[in-house]
């Protein structure tokens, strides 16, 4: 079963020389730059999916990578960078590894007119950022 795992090929993210260890950002590159760049460019009262994010920073289908940057933001960047606009494809916050960080972003949604239906959904027709 070890060989199967080491012949096993790298994924596309390694194929790439592009890094998605969650907490650190690439040394060699900026992605997680061009990723809180493009972040920065979601206006207040508007929303993106990971999957947009990606999309609009060059990264096509590496919203997992946008989740990871996100996470990994520190307390600086926080303030500068407006990470509670960025939601799941579904239209719901995807936090799941703290709670508090999730009541966080909807509050924070919330104050720039965000409005969550009856299943805490947000509806991208009309919050959608049209990127």
């Amino acid at each position: 079963m070890s060989e199967k795992i080491a012949k096993k090929r790298p994924s596309k993210i390694a194929e790439r020389g592009l890094s998605a260890k969650r907490g650190s950002p690439p040394e060699s590159d900026s992605l997680y730059k061009r990723i809180y760049a493009t972040v920065k460019k979601i206006p207040r009262g508007k929303v993106a999916s990971y999957g947009q994010v990606a999309r609009v920073a060059g990264l096509e289908r590496h919203a997992r990578m946008v989740g990871y940057a996100l996470h990994a933001l520190n307390e600086e960047d926080v303030e500068r960078v407006p990470w509670q606009r960025v939601i799941n494809a579904q239209g719901y916050i995807s936090i799941r590894s703290n709670p508090m960080a999730a009541k966080i972003q909807r509050k924070l949604l919330e104050h720039e007119g965000i409005e969550f239906d009856h299943r805490d959904k947000v509806d991208f027709k009309k919050f959608g950022w049209k990127k």
